[in-house]
């Protein structure tokens, strides 16, 4: 059995399936942790959702977390495009992907879906998260907004038993991911930019095995599509 996290999808459906696939070559006996945004951004958001359902479905292991992409899509089905942090490109390939005319119409097993991610997870030896922790909260798993955002904080690791903390949520240049693991760094963001192709330093998926600390790397294989620049 192996462990394996990753995160921020960002609708690069065909880059996941190539990571889960070619990279991982995933067994239903092995784990895999997905840490939030699956959706947004890329071209293919409910092509992403739709191969974690195929997995699950399959009776492979994966665990996905609500990550702040997430809940903005499940809030505009409600409240329509306003509750987006997009560019109107943007929004236009999240409704051509679900082949709906606005975000009110996303189908309920998509919503079901959303709304049924946890914030965090707990295994044995980490603690999971989508952006991380708020440890100046008396109750730091009641600030869902902080395990969705936050950014820039500082870890109280007695809070969380000591265990590695994962996440990802910050687009973050691949060797710096690369240094980190090699430093058996106690924190480490996952979050490689894969959408953002057009960055040099990003436009990567990648995975770790949470026992080995290997890292599987995956190029983007969506583009080419319209997405700004990660300044």
């Amino acid at each position: 059995m192996a462990r394996y996290a990753l995160t921020d999808i960002h609708g690069c459906a065909r880059t996941f399936r190539a990571l889960v696939h070619e990279q991982l070559n995933l067994l239903k006996t092995d784990e895999l942790y997905v840490l939030g945004d699956l959706v947004n951004k890329g071209p293919d958001s409910k092509g992403v959702i739709d191969f974690i359902m195929e997995l699950q479905e399959q009776q492979y292991q994966v665990h996905c977390l609500r990550g702040n992409h997430d809940q903005m899509l499940l809030k505009a089905a409600k409240k329509g495009p306003k509750a987006l942090s997009l560019t109107d490109t943007e929004k236009k390939l999240v409704l051509e992907s679900f082949q709906i005319e606005s975000f009110e119409d996303l189908p309920k097993k998509y919503r079901k879906f959303l709304k049924s991610l946890p914030y965090h997870l707990e295994l044995p030896d980490y603690y999971l998260v989508h952006a991380g922790f708020n440890f100046t909260q008396d109750d730091i798993f009641a600030d869902k907004d902080a395990m969705l955002n936050i950014r820039g904080y500082e870890v109280d690791w007695q809070r969380i038993d000591n265990k590695g903390l994962l996440h990802g949520h910050t687009p973050t240049a691949l060797h710096s991911i690369k240094k980190s693991v090699a430093h058996k760094d106690q924190q480490l963001n996952l979050d490689a930019g894969c959408v953002y192709y057009r960055n040099a330093a990003y436009g990567n998926l990648i995975a770790l095995n949470l026992d080995t600390q290997e890292l599987y790397i995956q190029p983007n294989q969506d583009r080419p599509y319209p997405v700004a620049r990660k300044s």
